[in-house]
């Protein structure tokens, strides 16, 4: 998953994308402070030994 959040004066917004290219995307449209962050969940399947 991929999050955008943006930093405006007394406002944080988050929207979430599941793919990279979506989120640089939409990261390219908006305006103003915002950082692209990729979210790994550690519990997921392809992460545990469980997964291999």
């Amino acid at each position: 998953m991929w999050v955008i959040t943006v930093h405006e004066k007394e406002r944080i917004q988050m929207f979430e994308f599941d793919t990279e290219t979506e989120a640089r995307e939409a990261f390219k449209g908006i305006k103003g402070s915002k950082i692209l962050s990729e979210v790994v969940y550690f519990n997921d399947p392809c992460f545990t030994a469980a997964g291999i």
